[in-house]
Formats: structure tokens, sequence, C-alpha cells
């Protein structure tokens, strides 16, 4: 048997019920380029959650859908204010700077969250010829350090960034995370704070692959078909996407598999925390949990668990649940640290 990894939710399978939805969506033939029900029906799903006037296009990963908006809203002249350890900045190879042309305007955080007194830093050269000046600010929600933005907080940043004459882009690849952990519907942490566009994340979230570009801002989206052509990202067979986003949008399984994925972290953080020998290093807001261990226990379980080492500095690991996380996947890997420990003394 395969063993569950805690590398990341997007390690995880596809939900039975989003699979099921992409079999009933291969039958017959259906019109190309987003021109289907199939993707009506999705798009229906959206303007459910986020209100009718809002524009949606459908690409195929997280990176595409971060570097075609930002595309759309940025001259190559203007930059993007992010958190140094933001995923546009860290695990996107460059594409954000190289395809938009932009520079990224990078803050240190210790918990991957931006604030007004750390942005305003990077506008005291507004107006200088000589300067990048900062257009967009790009928030990611959970962030990669497993924090969460409260309401409060966004609000907070968009009100000062159109204050500025500055947008606000979501990577929300974890939003659901974010939205169940906060008790929160979907436009509360978005539409209804003030963000301009999000990339709303359906891999993590049980899909098999898919993430939306949604412009809360409609004056934002204008051309927005033509730079994703142009992105390679319209996709021909767009059902198969699209019906996805239909079953992930219908009767909250969105949500479901999100509290599950958050449940399971606790359920984890729980466990390690009376294991004395590790230490939990970061608070526990959706579905990541942090650690710092003896490098030598570290490479022990990475010979039969696969996670990431999110500091090699400090020895710490990050541990991501899913939405088919089971109690026994937990049970079983506590076990192994347990038994690792004793047999080996680290």
């Amino acid at each position: 048997m395969i063993q569950k990894s805690f590398a990341s939710d997007n390690y995880a399978g596809i939900h039975p019920l989003i699979l099921k939805a992409i079999g009933d969506a291969n039958c017959g033939h259906a019109k190309a380029y987003g021109a289907d029900n199939y993707t009506a029906e999705a798009i229906e799903r959206f303007k459910q959650h986020f209100g009718n006037d809002i524009a949606v296009y459908f690409v195929t990963t997280g990176t595409a859908a971060n570097v075609l908006s930002l595309s759309a809203l940025l001259k190559p002249y203007e930059g993007v204010i992010c958190a140094e350890t933001a995923h546009i900045n860290v695990d996107e190879c460059g594409a954000p700077e190289r395809y938009t042309g932009c520079k990224l305007l990078t803050i240190p955080t210790n918990d991957g969250k931006l604030t007004v007194d750390a942005i305003k830093a990077q506008l005291i050269n507004l107006g200088d010829q000589h300067k990048v000046q900062p257009k967009v600010i790009s928030i990611s929600q959970t962030t990669e350090c497993g924090t969460l933005y409260t309401q409060a907080e966004l609000l907070e940043i968009t009100k000062y960034a159109h204050a500025n004459n500055m947008y606000v882009h979501m990577d929300g690849a974890r939003l659901s995370n974010a939205a169940a952990s906060l008790n929160l519907g979907l436009a509360a942490l978005t539409r209804d704070v003030g963000i301009d566009v999000l990339c709303f994340g359906g891999t993590k979230d049980g899909m098999m692959l898919g993430e939306a570009v949604v412009f809360l801002n409609l004056e934002l989206a204008q051309g927005f078909k033509y730079i994703r052509k142009q992105g390679m990202q319209l996709v021909s067979k767009m059902r198969f996407i699209s019906a996805q986003f239909s079953a992930l949008l219908t009767d909250d399984l969105w949500l479901k598999n999100a509290n599950h994925a958050n449940a399971m972290a606790q359920l984890l953080a729980r466990e390690i925390a009376q294991i004395s020998e590790i230490k939990l290093n970061r608070s526990v807001q959706a579905n990541a949990v942090f650690a710092i261990l003896n490098p030598n226990l570290i490479k022990i379980l990475q010979d039969k668990y696969y996670f990431y080492v999110w500091n090699e500095d400090l020895n710490e690991v990050r541990w991501m649940t899913s939405w088919d996380t089971t109690p026994a996947d937990i049970a079983e890997f506590v076990a192994f640290i347990k038994t690792s420990l004793r047999k080996n003394q680290v």
C-alpha cells in the first residue's frame, strides 16, 4: 500500500464526486474553448458565491492563474508588492517576472503576512522615473507560512491600495481552507473586503487540475480572453475543468473538503505536541503544521513519508493535510515517529 504523503495537499487524489463529474462530462461532443454548457454552469456557480458582476476564466495551473491575472493589471514599468515567502516569488521559477516584464517588490515577514506599515516603505519613490512603480499588492490566503488574513486585515490593505491607485491580487490556492477556518463565506474574504482579482484554487481542494481567475473588479477583465489565449491557457476541452468546479462549488463540497483537511492538521498538531523531542514552530491556522526536528529524524522519516524541509537552518519541516487524510493516516505517522525516536535515540 502506498503511504499517504504529508508534503502537500496537491499530492492527494481526486475527490470521488469530482471524478464522477469528469466522467459525466465525458459524454458525446461539446463545444470547445469554453463555449459549452458545463462552463456556463460552472461560471454560474461562481456567481452564486461571489456575485453576478464578476468575470471568470479557467486555466490549468496556479502559476498560470497568477501570472496571467497579474499581466492584466500591470504595465512593464510597474511592480508587484508581495511577501518574500510568496509563491509568486519563491515557487514559480521567475514566471511572473518573465511573462509580465515587471519586478516583484518583496517584503520580509515573520509569518508570511503583509501589513500596511510594511507596504508603505515600498511607496516612497512614487513618481520617480528612475524607479519601478508599485501597482499591485499580491497576498496569499492562506499564506505560505500557514497563516490567515482576517477580514479586518484584508480591508485595511485594500483600502490603502485603492487610496494609492493600486490593485490587490489574491493568490487563493488555499482560500477554501482559510474560509473554513475563519467560518466565513468565499465572498466575505474577497469581494466584500475589496480584492480586485482572485486566483481561486481547485487542485489543492480535491480537483484533478484547474484554477480560476476571478475578476471581482470587472473593469480589469477587459481583454483578458486575449491574454489567456496568448498565455497558452485557453483549454479546448474546457468542460473537463469546468465540470470539476461545478462539483466543487455544489452542496459546499469545497467547504467540506477544507474543513476536513483543517481538522486533520489540528489532530496532527495535538499528537505532535505530546512528543517532547519535536517542537511545533507555528500556530496551526488551516491545514499546515510546521515543526522543528532533529535533522537525523528528518532523514529517517523521509525514507518512508515525503514532506518538505521548510527552513534548513532551523531544521523546520512542513506537514500538509488534505481532503483525503484520515485519522488512521495520522496515527500511523505519529506511531512511526515515536518508534523512530525510540529505536534511533535521536
